[in-house]
């Protein structure tokens, strides 16, 4: 630790460590594996920077953000120290310097997402390099129990081992106990190397104030209003409401407010967020796409328009007020309104019995090596991109599947100069192979398609050498080139399965989770009434006691008053109305595939997209959406009861 604490005031510049910092840096020069559960703006990330420099070797973060890649790494580098990253994005000279640096062993740090371990290339190159540390950020996604669950994470404790990876360090800023459990199962940290510094943060004020759905955009006004100046949150669920309530206050007088959400182009989503983090009045209102990765220590105020999703997501949103250790409010405006929209997203991911039946027949007739189209498979069988990877990720850990490298089956280039001058470019046998693979490919309005496949069999000549050529093409300024089709490779790995008992087991999994979902939503509304302090009520869910009241939660400060929630603005009038029955079972019978399990019909109702209504092009429907306000579950036992004749 003397070392490691010059090495912390050379390149770092501090003077001393953030609670729980110490602890972790210390077990991991010890040789152990260590869980840092911080919360946000803990200073996580310094637990594996700073042993990076003293450990020999390689250490490799995982993290899905690859913005927060960027802005750590252009740290790091501005303090001489050597990281890169490995993601899509980079350019083929670019990968080519990183993999140089860790053939050489001069690459400190090397960030990548979860993902990366899919290919088996990147495997191989793991396989020969020293990694004296293997860190995963956002470690709660471990954890089908994290409220942020990704498949491609329940892989990682597996290839640490495989990589012999000498210690691991899994950090998350919100993880339950048992949470924390399954991390340190999955990890093998001791009890003792699990580090878990708090999650209260004297400085930011809770507030939870219960509001009807028709006054919720004036109190919202007021707040801003009566409040001074200062870097401002809004959090919403809808893009919709994103985009009216940022017009609602600007009409308001608060001209810096802007929305945010993911269905803005790349463009305008980086000049919203350029201008609020320069501001020191903005306001910014977002869905939940914004904030992951940023780092504005100066946000005084978070609001959530509407409710949070679940405590975790809560705790991570207002976390991101008051960094700068200065008070900051954060306020929950609560209407029960809201609750039907946000259980619907829990309901939309289930995939029916017959989606599963049907996606494990195909792939255990598929033969022992097979390749697939994800998207085709999700199409094909009505199950959402993400809900696909997370069944094949079962598959795999079950013993079923194992998933090789991705390739792509399929390219597309757009010529920048005439076909034949780019031929002429290349004399002799280059510029003939290049002249053929135009003949080879099919011209679209501005693009032109290709299979390498295809075109590797027509000229005799090896697919790599294709893809190369196209390469060559692309990195010279010639054509312009994009990769399509992507196609992901399997083995199975038993001859004989039981695919009755599969398709049982993975229904199970997927309905525990959605009413897991269900039930996270409660909780939050169990916070709101609270009788009791609701800063200890909050961190108490993540297992840390407090003996004494905040004194700056919405029950303290009003003397220990329970706020009970309003009632829905109006009670909704009984199912059926508002649809004409024989039309939609009319349009049902019409599409068997996209609606002929109840579960589908429900979700269209409810406004929930999935593959099969998107391919037959479903959404546009005037019907679609139709109870949009109305719970999933009461929907759901409509179509399976009275509104089937």
């Amino acid at each position: 630790m003397a070392a490691a604490r010059d090495l912390f005031q050379t390149h770092f510049g501090f003077a001393e460590f953030r609670p729980g910092q110490e602890r972790v840096i210390d077990s991991l020069l010890a040789g152990r594996s260590a869980l840092a559960v911080f919360p946000t703006g803990g200073g996580k990330s310094l637990t594996y920077q700073l042993p990076a420099l003293a450990l020999d070797g390689v250490t490799l973060v995982v993290s899905p953000l690859i913005a927060l890649m960027k802005d750590q790494i252009d740290f790091l580098r501005g303090r001489g120290i050597a990281a890169s990253r490995l993601d899509s994005s980079l350019g083929l000279e670019e990968t080519r310097l990183v993999e140089a640096g860790l053939r050489d062993g001069t690459l400190k740090l090397l960030y990548v997402a979860p993902e990366r371990f899919n290919n088996e290339r990147f495997l191989g190159q793991l396989a020969r390099m020293k990694i004296a540390l293997f860190a995963v950020d956002e470690a709660h996604c471990i954890s089908e129990w994290g409220h942020n669950f990704r498949p491609d994470y329940l892989k990682l404790a597996q290839i640490a081992r495989d990589c012999q990876a000498e210690r691991v360090l899994a950090l998350t800023a919100t993880a339950t106990p048992t949470v924390v459990e399954d991390i340190r199962r999955a990890f093998g940290i001791a009890p003792d190397d699990a580090v878990v510094t708090g999650f209260y943060r004297p400085n930011l004020h809770l507030r939870t104030t219960p509001v009807r759905a028709d006054e919720r955009d004036a109190l919202l006004v007021k707040r801003l209003q009566s409040r001074a100046p200062g870097p401002t949150i809004v959090y919403v669920t809808l893009q919709k409401t994103a985009e009216r309530v940022a017009a609602l206050l600007r009409d308001a007088s608060f001209a810096h407010a802007r929305p945010y959400h993911a269905g803005m182009n790349p463009e305008d989503r980086v000049a919203t967020q350029d201008a609020w983090m320069a501001s020191d009045k903005g306001i910014v209102v977002a869905t939940i796409a914004f904030g992951m990765g940023i780092d504005k220590a100066d946000v005084r105020y978070v609001y959530h328009y509407n409710l949070p999703k679940s405590l975790e997501s809560y705790s991570q949103e207002m976390g991101r007020a008051g960094r700068d250790g200065k008070e900051s409010l954060v306020e929950m405006l609560a209407c029960a309104d809201d609750l039907p929209v946000l259980e619907n997203f829990a309901y939309g991911d289930t995939p029916t019995p017959r989606a599963l039946r049907g996606l494990l027949r195909e792939i255990l007739d598929a033969g022992d090596a097979f390749d697939v189209s994800q998207y085709d498979l999700s199409a094909r069988h009505d199950i959402r991109p993400l809900v696909l990877r997370t069944v094949l990720t079962y598959l795999e850990l079950g013993g079923v599947l194992r998933q090789g490298t991705p390739f792509y089956a399929g390219y597309e280039f757009r010529p920048k100069i005439p076909l034949a001058d780019i031929a002429d470019a290349f004399p002799g046998e280059p510029g003939d192979l290049v002249a053929e693979l135009f003949a080879q490919a099919k011209k679209g309005r501005i693009w032109y398609a290709l299979n390498p496949d295809e075109a590797a069999l027509a000229l005799s000549q090896e697919r790599r050498r294709i893809v190369r050529a196209l390469e060559v093409l692309d990195e010279r300024g010639l054509i312009e080139l994009r990769a399509s089709d992507v196609r992901q490779r399997f083995l199975r790995l038993r001859p004989d399965e039981d695919e009755a008992a599969l398709a049982r087991d993975l229904e199970e999994r997927f309905l525990s989770r959605e009413q897991n979902e269900v039930i996270r939503l409660q909780r939050v509304l169990d916070l709101v009434t609270h009788d009791g302090c609701q800063t200890n009520a909050l961190v108490g869910y993540f297992g840390e006691a407090r003996d004494a009241p905040c004194g700056h939660c919405t029950w303290c400060v009003s003397g220990g008053k329970v706020r009970k929630l309003p009632p829905p603005a109006s009670s909704p009038p009984p199912l059926p109305t508002g649809l004409d029955v024989d039309a939609f079972d009319a349009l049902r019978a019409a599409h068997p595939d996209a609606l002929g399990e109840h579960r589908q019909a429900a979700r269209f109702l409810c406004g929930l997209s999935s593959p099969a209504l998107t391919r037959d092009k479903m959404t546009r429907d005037e019907r679609f959406g139709a109870w949009e306000e109305r719970r999933f579950a009461d929907v759901l036992a409509w179509c399976e009861g009275a509104g089937q004749r």
